[in-house]
C-alpha cells in the first residue's frame, strides 16, 4: 500500500474518526431532514425494507414535525460494500451508526420511531444516551423472537432453521413467499413494495443480518430503559405475537402505553398508513 489518502470502505470505517467520517456515514446511510417543525422524529425501518416504507407516513408528520430519516447499512438503499459483518453480528452497532447520526447533525432531543428491529435499535440507543429521547415509539417490536421458557416469542428454532435454509436455497423464491406473509392484509401494492425492498438486499447480508435478529435476545435490558414508550402493534402479526406487546409493556423500565391497530400484518406503515398515522401524532403529541 502507498502513502496515499485511504478512503473508508465500510460504515464502521466511517464511524471511526471526526468531522470528515461523520459526514461518509451520513452520505453512506443516505441521511435526510425534512418538514418543518420545532420538535424532531427520526424514522427507522425494520428487516427488509429502507426509508422509502415511510412514504406513506411521512405527509402526515412534515407540517409540524423536523423528519430525520436514514437507512440501516444492511438495507439495499446503502451501498454494500459498506456492511462490516463483524460489526453488525449484534444489535449495538446499528445502535451506534443512529447516536453518531443525532451527533452529527446536532440533534439533541428527539422522538425515535422504530420499526421491528429498529424498535430494538432504539432501546439500545435509548439505554446509552436517555437524555437524546423523548418518546420511543415502537412498532411491531419484540426482545426475543424465538420461543424459551415461560416466553412466547412467536418461533421454535426449529422454524428458525427452516427459514434460513429456504433463504440460502433460493433467495427469489424465499421473498415471493415471506413478503404476502409478512404484510399479511390483503394490499397487493404494500406487498410488491415490501418484495422490492427486500430483493434489494444481497442475499448474503439479508441471511445474516435475519440470523443476528433472531439470535438476538434484549429481554435482560429492558428494565434499563427510563425513557417513555409506546408499543403500536396489529391485532394479528405473523412475526410478533399480541403477548409480547404485553411483555413489553410488563419489562419496560419507563412510562409505557399500548396501541394495538384493527388490522393485520408486521408492515402497518406501508398496509395501512391512514390507520398508523393518527396513533403515531398521537403518541408524538402526549
Amino acid at each position: 500500500m502507498g502513502g496515499g489518502n485511504v478512503q473508508s470502505n465500510t460504515a464502521s470505517d466511517a464511524v471511526g474518526g471526526g468531522g470528515e467520517s461523520s459526514s461518509k456515514l451520513l452520505e453512506i446511510l443516505n441521511v435526510r431532514v425534512i418538514g418543518s417543525g420545532e420538535k424532531v422524529v427520526v424514522l427507522s425501518h425494520g428487516f427488509g425494507t429502507d426509508q422509502s416504507a415511510w412514504n406513506r407516513i411521512i405527509p402526515f408528520l412534515q407540517r409540524d414535525y423536523r423528519i430525520v430519516l436514514y437507512d440501516l447499512v444492511c438495507a439495499g438503499s446503502v451501498n454494500p460494500d459498506h456492511f462490516d459483518f463483524r460489526r453488525y453480528t449484534t444489535l449495538d452497532g446499528y445502535a451506534d451508526d443512529l447516536l453518531l447520526i443525532l451527533d452529527s447533525i446536532h440533534i439533541d432531543r428527539c422522538f425515535f420511531v422504530g420499526h421491528s428491529v429498529s424498535a430494538m435499535i432504539g432501546i439500545l440507543a435509548a439505554i446509552q444516551r436517555p437524555d437524546l429521547f423523548i418518546k420511543l415509539i415502537l412498532i411491531g417490536g419484540s426482545p426475543r423472537f424465538l420461543n424459551d421458557r415461560d416466553y412466547h416469542g412467536g418461533f421454535e428454532h426449529g422454524d428458525a432453521e427452516q427459514v434460513f435454509e429456504a433463504m440460502e436455497a433460493n433467495y427469489d423464491a424465499w421473498v415471493r413467499g415471506f413478503a404476502p406473509l409478512a404484510v399479511g392484509a390483503d394490499v397487493p401494492a404494500a406487498v410488491r413494495e415490501f418484495s422490492r425492498t427486500l430483493f434489494n438486499m444481497r442475499p448474503d447480508i439479508s441471511l445474516f443480518v435475519s440470523r443476528s435478529v433472531f439470535n438476538s435476545d434484549l429481554r435482560g435490558v429492558l428494565g434499563l430503559v427510563r425513557v417513555p414508550c409506546c408499543i403500536v402493534q396489529t391485532a394479528h402479526d405473523v412475526s410478533v405475537p399480541i403477548s409480547v406487546a404485553s411483555y413489553l409493556k410488563t419489562h419496560l423500565g419507563g412510562r409505557t402505553t399500548i396501541e394495538i391497530l384493527k388490522t393485520e400484518g408486521h408492515l402497518p406503515h406501508l398496509s395501512a398508513p391512514a390507520l398508523l398515522a393518527p396513533v403515531l401524532r398521537r403518541a408524538l403529541s402526549r
